[in-house]
């Protein structure tokens, strides 16, 4: 893990202040770099999805918290109702399709790059109860510190709502392109509003289904389905959380992403789910 301050590049927008503030966390921005795999899920369908949300959240959890070497396990769990929160904007996917609406997301945070490695037996134990609760399970991955933890939050303020914000890069666009304008656009761009209290990004190696081919679980994802980046905004409430949903920010950030990105599926997250903190297995989860 690394960590450094960023200088943000400030939009045309914010310096006009029609749209943006230029708030202290936009100005100076601290970030920490890890390396972390993100595992979309979906649960069973031939039981309550309760039923298998509650299994991921209990008996599943214990097996990927007992991995060496993890400076954080976090469940992402996601609600039902899940049409698609990003407003509707042209030549842009916003309304997630049915089939591939997720359930919840598994974040892995490695200590360092040689970590999976000493984890391959808890991995096993993994792979094998996979069956027991998901019926697809995906693995997103990138390089070391291609996952950044930013500092929004003000002293005392804490999470009360999320959104989890999936983005795939249009066709034609490059990866270097697309993981230069999440870093020196995007993220300053939302710092820069002032409602943030957590902002994590995540961009991805290309997907490969051998790094995690579990057995008698799918892991179907066509090639128009890939995702390229991910987002976790952190809000006050969900009050906040709906109104920064359909703000005139998301209108402005819809217009810069058109070009590059050719879907925006945002989810409401209904818990985060801390398993394993700073490198500690907790003796009950975290939200």
């Amino acid at each position: 893990m690394t960590t450094r301050t960023l200088q943000p590049h400030v939009p045309d927008q914010e310096r006009k202040g029609n749209t943006m503030s230029t708030s202290p966390s936009a100005a100076q921005l601290g970030v920490k770099k890890h390396l972390t795999s993100s595992i979309p899920l979906w649960v069973r369908t031939d039981q309550p999805r309760q039923t298998g949300m509650d299994y991921w959240k209990g008996p599943h959890s214990k097996i990927i918290s007992a991995t060496p070497r993890l400076e954080e396990y976090r469940q992402i769990h996601l609600a039902e109702d899940n049409p698609g929160r990003w407003p509707v904007t042209d030549e842009v996917e916003t309304s997630i399709p049915v089939d591939r609406k997720i359930d919840g997301v598994a974040e892995v945070t490695f200590h360092s790059a040689l970590s999976p490695l000493l984890g391959r037996k808890q991995t096993q134990l993994a792979y094998k109860d996979e069956i027991n609760v998901f019926r697809r399970t995906l693995l997103y991955t990138g390089p070391p510190n291609s996952s950044r933890w930013y500092d929004v939050a003000g002293p005392g303020e804490t999470v009360g709502a999320r959104a989890l914000v999936y983005l795939r890069r249009r066709d034609g666009v490059g990866a270097g392109e697309f993981r230069k304008f999440i870093k020196n656009q995007l993220v300053p761009a939302l710092a820069g509003t002032g409602v943030l209290n957590e902002l994590r990004t995540q961009t991805f190696l290309p997907w490969i289904e051998k790094l995690w081919d579990t057995p008698n679980v799918a892991h179907d994802n066509p090639h128009d389905q890939h995702f390229h980046a991910s987002l976790i905004l952190g809000f006050t409430d969900t009050a906040s959380r709906d109104a920064f949903l359909t703000s005139n920010v998301i209108e402005e950030l819809s217009n810069q992403l058109t070009p590059l990105a050719s879907a925006v599926h945002a989810y409401d997250v209904t818990a985060a789910l801390t398993y394993v903190k700073n490198g500690d297995i907790l003796p009950h989860y975290q939200q």
